[in-house]
């Protein structure tokens, strides 16, 4: 009989993909949900032993230009506009283009991974999609994303 390991059973790890994602040999961006914050990291893999390179969390837009009254930091919005972040930062830092992981999430068509997609494209990360993004109406939400945009291009 064969034993279950144990962060598959607590519906964390997906080992069939993450040795898909190691094989590649490229670094990842990780993209996670919580239940206040959308999370994401640049990895880098070494021997499948993982180094996160940097990281931003969407609380770092509160420094960008982002407001309480633009509503919740796990907001579709806010999930755009932390792929946007972070793929600046990829591309102003000069790093390999990465693959994107989002482990157990459930990638469904207009939500929020999709909106961080979007953000990690229009940044200037080279990845591949084309369908499934949310529309303009729903990313820009009450929010003033061209001003948080420019904010995060002054960014060094």
């Amino acid at each position: 009989m064969k034993t279950v390991k144990k962060r598959r059973k607590q519906n964390k790890t997906d080992y069939l993909g993450r040795l898909k994602l190691l094989k590649s040999g490229k670094p990842r961006v990780v993209f996670r949900k919580t239940n206040k914050y959308i999370i994401t990291q640049y990895i880098t893999s070494k021997q499948a032993q993982d180094k996160i390179v940097f990281g931003f969390t969407s609380k770092d837009l509160m420094k960008n230009g982002w407001t309480k009254e633009s509503g919740s930091l796990k907001s579709i919005p806010a999930s755009y506009l932390t792929g946007y972040l972070i793929g600046k930062q990829i591309i102003k830092k000069g790093l390999k283009m990465p693959i994107v992981d989002f482990g157990m999430v459930r990638v469904l068509h207009k939500t929020k991974t999709y909106a961080f997609l979007k953000g990690l494209i229009d940044s200037g990360v080279e990845i591949k999609c084309e369908k499934g993004f949310p529309d303009e109406e729903k990313i820009k939400g009450k929010v003033d994303i061209e001003k948080i945009k420019l904010e995060i291009d002054k960014l060094k």
